[in-house]
């Protein structure tokens, strides 16, 4: 492995840490913030961090680019948590995790339509694949009961295809070749801008006394800076290395994190079942990361910071 694909690999798992510890801070700020208000505060402030640390400006090179940047803004950043939020209301967490975890498998069945290249998945991809599923779902469920609702689940895979997409979409850009960190701050930009006409749709409210609470700064400040800026950054950085899905397996691994997050932060205490769940899930990455075989048709899309 050369060092520029173990900084990808670096940069994934970094991401996947994070954002799978966010749940603590997302139930902390649920008490006085909706789901809408949330989402928005956070990539408001990612986008601002961006600003500031990448101020110059991104020159585009035609308008078929500026679509693909747009197109990444409306389904990672708008659509893809939208659905997630919604997805919450009407069934159960759970079941939402475990398909959210479904979004490797579309990355790959996508990949050769979205990308002129033929990805071609040996079968140990497949069997990780299984294997993971496997393990997420008992990790999920612990022993509960299996309570399908078609509204929410049928949301909860539509956010999962998103998010595949937008995989795809970053591996795109990532071969025009602009700044990681510029590219990032456009796609926020367009996924604020779609937001916009959600926030009249949903209950969303402005009220400056929240913020004066210091437990609600600093989560909304690890959210917008943590979980926002930094990772999104680094996820699109891995999978411009790594491809996208390579990069996409790596979602795997977030119940993982959570559960060890409840042990340490909550507490909780590990049942004999998420040990299991862990244990497959980790099985079912190693698998689908070792054994991936790609087949591709042309030259490679190379990408640059």
């Amino acid at each position: 492995m050369n060092k520029k694909a173990a900084a990808g690999h670096i940069t994934a798992l970094i991401t996947i840490v994070i954002w799978g510890t966010t749940f603590i801070s997302t139930k902390i700020l649920l008490a006085d913030f909706t789901p809408i208000e949330i989402l928005f505060f956070r990539f408001l402030l990612g986008l601002l961090v961006l600003i500031a640390v990448y101020p110059k400006r991104l020159r585009i090179k035609d308008k078929k680019q500026e679509l693909t940047f747009a197109a990444a803004g409306l389904c990672g950043i708008c659509l893809y948590y939208l659905l997630e939020n919604i997805a919450l209301t009407y069934t159960m967490a759970s079941n939402v995790g475990v398909i959210i975890s479904v979004a490797p498998f579309f990355t790959a069945v996508l990949s050769p339509v979205f990308l002129k290249t033929e990805e071609k998945l040996k079968a140990q991809f497949f069997v990780g694949f299984v294997v993971a599923m496997m393990g997420i779902c008992l990790i999920s469920f612990n022993g509960k009961e299996l309570e399908l609702n078609p509204t929410g689940d049928i949301l909860a895979i539509a956010a999962a295809f998103v998010w595949a997409v937008y995989s795809l979409l970053t591996r795109k850009i990532g071969s025009y070749g602009y700044n990681t960190i510029g590219a990032t701050r456009r796609i926020f930009t367009y996924g604020i801008l779609f937001m916009l006409p959600f926030l009249f749709l949903f209950d969303f409210r402005l009220d400056v006394q929240k913020f004066l609470k210091p437990e609600y700064t600093l989560n909304l400040i690890y959210l917008g800076l943590g979980a926002s800026a930094l990772c999104f950054v680094t996820w699109n950085y891995a999978v411009m290395v790594l491809g996208a899905v390579k990069t996409s397996v790596y979602i795997y691994i977030v119940p993982v994190i959570t559960v060890v997050t409840s042990i340490i932060v909550l507490k909780e205490e590990i049942t004999w079942m998420a040990a299991i769940g862990i244990g497959l899930t980790l099985i079912g990455l190693f698998l689908s990361e070792s054994k991936l075989k790609f087949k591709k048709r042309g030259k490679p899309n190379e990408c640059r910071e």
